[in-house]
């Protein structure tokens, strides 16, 4: 493994871990690539899950020649939770500890993965680490992966497995496997058009904004910015844009990328303006490529990110494209 961090400081210390803020995002770091017999763990860091879900995903897994292993607490129940936070975090840690583990697959999002972000052994995690893969709940993280150096997967988790596009189980593969992929979203009267190569970042929008008073805020400098979300008021969406830009988190960003904003909510007395617009207000003024719309977020057709990895953005008059690994 190696790690490059360059005008960083120190933010916080505990007994086995280091977090530090970037400056720049001038990261370089290496997990290994899976290949067809490795092992995947997946394991359920918040919310419970049915295990229904679990099993199509082993399955699907086992299919595609993958190795799988479902954690102890996985399918557990613990009034919302799928077990306590020592339980929780317990599974997780067991997956670091092991090498055979080459993915950790969280089960689901929902609300939890805060509870335990500082009882996971990240320190025996750089010294092993392997791909974790999530969305929603999971931003939590990727942004602490963010702050230590390494890549994470913004990619499908098993519930929703069965009601994925053949797209995004498929971008899941690649991301994991090393291989080299493009992601294209469609024209939309929105895009801003550009070339740039960055850092992919980001995530979960109110994930992201709940960060923002934390040790794990992240600076998207030199980054390519992924938003998206579920079930938010508009009016919401608008107050946390505005603390993400007044913060300095998106000073310097190279990119942003508009995923899907799912079953957002408008208050009785009209806010005035759709989603599209409010993004495009707060990051207008930025001389950035925008591109909205992307396929990925809480959808059907959520197709995975490399967060931590170099990838470039292309916005034109066809659309956009995300090439990952020089595709």
């Amino acid at each position: 493994m190696r790690l490059e961090i360059t005008n960083s400081i120190v933010l916080y210390s505990i007994p086995w871990l280091k977090i530090v803020l970037l400056n720049s995002m001038s990261l370089s770091a290496h997990i290994p690539s899976l290949h067809k017999g490795d092992l995947i763990y997946i394991t359920a860091p918040a919310k419970s899950i049915d295990a229904s879900y679990v099993h199509y995903a082993e399955n699907y897994l086992l299919n595609r020649g993958y190795r799988v292993e479902i954690s102890a607490h996985c399918l557990g129940e613990h009034h919302y939770f799928s077990g306590t936070e020592a339980q929780r975090a317990l599974d997780f840690n067991k997956a670091i500890h092991n090498p055979e583990v080459k993915a950790i697959l969280c089960a689901r999002g929902g609300y939890g993965c805060i509870q335990i972000v500082d009882q996971i052994d990240w320190d025996e995690f750089s010294v092993n680490p392997k791909w974790i893969i999530g969305f929603s709940d999971v931003t939590v993280l990727h942004h602490r992966l963010q702050h230590l150096g390494f890549p994470s997967i913004h990619g499908s988790m098993p519930l929703n497995f069965e009601e994925n596009s053949k797209e995004a189980l498929n971008t899941l593969i690649n991301a994991v496997s090393g291989s080299p992929y493009s992601i294209h979203s469609p024209i939309h009267s929105l895009n801003r058009f550009g070339e740039v190569e960055g850092i992919v970042v980001g995530g979960n929008l109110s994930i992201i904004y709940s960060l923002l008073g934390t040790k794990d805020k992240t600076c998207f400098d030199g980054g390519i910015l992924f938003i998206e979300d579920l079930a938010e008021q508009l009016y919401h969406l608008d107050r946390m844009l505005h603390s993400l830009v007044r913060s300095g988190a998106t000073l310097g960003l190279k990119g942003l990328i508009v995923g899907s904003f799912s079953s957002m909510q408008d208050t009785a007395v009209p806010y005035g303006k759709d989603i599209e617009e409010i993004i495009r207000e707060h990051f207008g003024g930025l001389n950035i490529p925008i591109a909205f719309g992307f396929p990925a977020g809480h959808i059907p057709d959520n197709q995975a990110l490399v967060f931590g990895e170099k990838a470039r953005l292309n916005v034109n008059e066809s659309g956009a494209k995300l090439s990952f690994r020089n595709d």
